[in-house]
């Protein structure tokens, strides 16, 4: 929670009323992080993608498409994703690939988040969303830039139907970035000639790492580099026509034409990438902290920055349950975090006392996560074994990622469609029994949440070693039968879902009966709970960890003399 002057950073009151009246339009829509790594940023020489589907209504479910042939003249019918209206049909391919996820059987990986972008961009009438587009790529193509052209012709044959959108896309070698937005609508004899969309992809240098989070990022771009660079070629020209553009061609910038920044998209948005660069950049991120914080006379962040060093699957992970610990916009150090030091603001984000208005952060974790992921990618390895989707549901701070061989020709039945639902409980779900945890732990941030932690580390660090064992038989196998090497990856990915579900029951109990009633039970050195020396089933006296310095000095000062001894 930050409050509308910081002498630190000397924001004008202009930037922070815009800043204040616009988070209204970012705490109401959906808001998600991807984290892009290409193949020398990260330890092994995988390419990954990261991406949490952030939304108050998403259930976090992992979806399974196999790979299926259909006979010609077939169509599809086409839902927006997330809404589940639907739109129309569109022929269906022959031949369809395996989808687990987000992630296929050829290694690819998409992610995405909305930006929305300049509103008169819309096409009412248009038949394909971005979700839908993106699953269409994954069971369409084998590569990030056969995603490309799946995506953006699909879009300009049938229609646009989303606004603004950055979508991440990676396979074995390549991580591109692609923005897209839909032209704006012109009637013709009552058609539409601007059906279609405007578009541009950067491929990320190798060695570097990029982000987005629901603001457009790509400014200005090579004109004549289509090894690194691919656009629409009407990109440009249809800004003019729109108004929306005046200068020359190799000035023209993608985001500040069709998604301009604002205070509130910086604060609520960039930040988000800031934490990120902050964190795993080369460069100094310090001299981006006022941009960051919402002030949008600064310079504004590069779209990619060079890695400072090697990151892993871990670290991926890890970041995406950042809360801006450490940096000036940490959601632990003031008062906001109640007594227990909770990195988590309800919504709305912003509020009003005494005729002034506040907000607070908008941090990579948040509580209303429906799923997340990790995509690994891994070149010169066999398809059936390369590629590895770490899954995991609800919050990314307090739930954990489960290995999915992205061979597998099934998924486990806690993580299914279709197994509850937003207003649903099942008592079979991974994502219900995640969220009995979070809300647990939200409520003794610092002491629950901080045990929560150090489970998921343990089992996601044993995941990760023993997936190099896996790797290892698996490469064996495929010598003999690529065949039953899928059975073996797939026994293996829903064994360990199966398992990590039974887990997590066992330590939502456990949790309950340690720290109930704001107590802790005092436990033996073998983590089984303490008796009183008398009855094997009376604890001793409990602890009682009390509330942090910053909650105790903010009560003493509200309460006055009241409670003074």
């Amino acid at each position: 929670m930050i409050f509308m002057k910081r002498a630190n950073l000397n924001l004008t009151r202009g930037v922070w009323v815009t800043l204040l009246f616009s988070l209204i339009s970012i705490q109401s829509g959906d808001a998600c992080t991807n984290l892009l790594i290409t193949n020398g940023a990260s330890v092994n020489g995988s390419t990954m993608v990261s991406y949490s589907a952030d939304s108050h209504t998403r259930y976090g479910t992992l979806v399974h498409y196999p790979a299926k042939t259909y006979p010609k003249g077939s169509m599809v019918k086409i839902y927006e994703w997330g809404k589940d209206r639907y739109l129309g049909e569109i022929p269906q391919v022959e031949q369809t690939y395996s989808v687990i996820g987000n992630m296929n059987e050829h290694q690819l990986i998409l992610g995405e988040s909305t930006w929305g972008g300049v509103k008169s961009q819309f096409d009412p009438e248009g038949l394909v969303d971005y979700g839908s587009l993106m699953y269409l790529a994954l069971q369409r193509a084998k590569t990030a830039r056969e995603a490309i052209k799946v995506i953006t012709t699909l879009a300009d044959m049938y229609g646009y139907a989303s606004s603004g959108e950055s979508i991440s896309i990676a396979d074995p070698n390549e991580v591109w970035f692609l923005e897209i937005i839909g032209k704006a609508p012109k009637k013709v004899n009552g058609v539409n000639v601007n059906k279609g969309a405007v578009w541009v992809a950067v491929k990320i240098p190798d060695g570097y790492i990029s982000a987005h989070a629901n603001q457009a990022r790509i400014t200005t771009f090579p004109l004549n580099d289509p090894q690194n660079c691919l656009y629409s070629k009407d990109v440009i020209s249809h800004a003019r026509e729109q108004g929306l553009y005046k200068g020359s061609d190799e000035n023209f910038s993608f985001a500040d034409a069709y998604g301009p920044a604002d205070a509130s998209t910086i604060r609520g948005c960039d930040a988000r990438v800031w934490s990120f660069f902050n964190k795993y950049a080369q460069e100094d991120m310090g001299q981006y902290l006022s941009y960051a914080m919402g002030d949008v006379s600064k310079k504004r962040m590069p779209l990619y920055v060079k890695a400072n060093r090697k990151l892993s699957v871990k670290d991926v992970a890890d970041m995406m349950r950042d809360h801006y610990e450490g940096t000036a916009m940490d959601m632990t150090k003031d008062i906001g975090a109640g007594g227990n030091s909770l990195p988590y603001r309800w919504r709305p984000m912003n509020f009003e006392v005494d005729g002034k208005s506040y907000l607070n952060e908008r941090a990579i974790a948040t509580q209303q996560t429906g799923f997340w992921f990790v995509g690994e990618s891994r070149p010169n390895i066999p398809n059936e074994i390369g590629g590895i989707f770490w899954f995991g549901v609800d919050d990314a701070a307090t739930s954990p990622l489960t290995p999915v061989y992205t061979s597998s020709s099934a998924i486990s039945n806690h993580y299914a469609l279709g197994n509850g639902s937003m207003i649903e409980y099942s008592q079979t779900s991974m994502f219900w029994i995640t969220n009995r945890i979070a809300q647990f732990a939200y409520l003794r941030y610092n002491h629950i949440g901080a045990e929560v932690r150090s489970v998921i580390d343990q089992y996601e660090n044993a995941r990760i070693k023993e997936v190099e064992a896996i790797d290892k038989t698996a490469t064996m196998l495929y010598k003999e039968s690529p065949e039953f090497v899928r059975e073996f990856l797939t026994n293996y990915s829903v064994n360990t879902a199966n398992g990590l579900f039974d887990k997590w029951k066992k330590l939502d109990e456990y949790l309950l009966v340690k720290y109930m009633d704001g107590n802790t039970k005092k436990q033996n050195p073998d983590g089984s709970f303490m008796n009183n020396g008398h009855s094997p089933v009376i604890p001793p006296a409990p602890d009682f960890p009390g509330y942090t310095e910053i909650w105790k000095r903010a009560v003493k000062e509200q309460a006055g003399c009241r409670l003074t001894l």
